[in-house]
């Protein structure tokens, strides 16, 4: 299912491809561990942020529209935030 928030993730995880290509690139150069350090930091940023907003996105529009229906669909869904929940 696609979400109105798989664009901006994306976007991110690019972000991080690039750092990632980069800090490669840097350890080939011999670059100073401070500065392979800085790159690092910032793909996993990237990569946090990528994370936390799929998982907002899935727990607002996914899970609501589960929790708000009855019956199995809804205890279903308590089962997948707890699930989910978890990469928090």
């Amino acid at each position: 299912m696609r979400h109105a928030s798989h664009p901006d993730v994306v976007k991110r995880l690019k972000r991080a491809e690039g750092h990632l290509r980069t800090v490669i690139a840097m350890i080939g150069d011999e670059r100073p561990c401070l500065d392979l350090a800085q790159q690092l930091q910032a793909i996993e940023n990237a990569i946090v942020n990528a994370k936390k907003a799929l998982i907002h996105d899935h727990i607002i529009h996914c899970i609501e529209q589960s929790i708000k229906a009855s019956g199995p669909k809804r205890k279903s869904a308590l089962k997948e935030f707890a699930a989910i929940a978890k990469y928090l």
